[in-house]
């Protein structure tokens, strides 16, 4: 088991890849002319999907590397790297894309559909948070580090279901400009996390450079 400051920086860094909060005007995109009713059951969903998403990362994600032959270090590498080009996007200012369309009146089914997609995956829990994921687990064994890291993606769980509540206040009040200035912050913080994962792999292929 890690101690707490590992772990803090854990939740931060997977804070940082999901941001939330940077997703509000698409959330408030999908969400337009919704109902609360409806507008807490798509936050619902979206928030346990990607609790679900996370958890089958965390405990299934090394088998399966272990399945396909590829090294943790190696995984740090190509990880930092999508990483890095995730931070590089979200300091641009070009990360998202938006091909959706209003969902006031849509029915049920397709307000589920985007519940999860793209909401859910890939906007949050998308690759980066998965193989961030995956790193993490493999810092340390135990079931208190597994029950750690669960406690932390439910908490990220909770986060994702209070951001869809207070999108529509939040941007009201801080604007375009104010969303604008807090993903570009987590793009530079996430940019730094990446480095280290590329940093730790590199040592472990290459032990000479330790």
């Amino acid at each position: 088991m890690l101690d707490f400051t590992e772990y803090t920086k854990i939740f931060i860094s997977l804070f940082a890849i999901l941001d939330p909060f940077g997703i509000i005007p698409i959330i408030v995109l999908f969400t337009a002319g919704m109902t609360a009713a409806r507008r807490a059951y798509v936050a619902r969903l979206a928030s346990l999907t990607v609790c679900a998403i996370l958890m089958v990362a965390l405990l299934i994600g090394q088998p399966l590397l272990a399945f396909f032959g590829i090294s943790i270090h190696s995984f740090l590498v190509a990880g930092g790297i999508l990483l890095l080009l995730m931070a590089i996007k979200m300091m641009l200012g070009n990360f998202y894309t938006s091909g959706s369309g209003k969902n006031g009146h849509a029915d049920g089914e397709t307000v589920s559909a985007n519940a999860i997609v793209p909401l859910s995956t890939p906007l949050l829990a998308g690759p980066g948070s998965i193989s961030a994921v995956i790193v993490e687990a493999h810092k340390a064994d135990g079931l208190m580090h597994y029950l750690v890291m669960s406690m932390e993606i439910i908490l990220l769980g909770f986060i994702v279901w209070l951001t869809f509540m207070i999108a529509p206040w939040v941007a009201q009040r801080i604007g375009k400009i104010g969303i604008s200035v807090f993903t570009r912050l987590m793009g530079l913080i996430l940019a730094a996390i990446s480095v280290e994962f590329i940093a730790s792999g590199m040592r472990g292929l290459f032990p000479a450079l330790g």
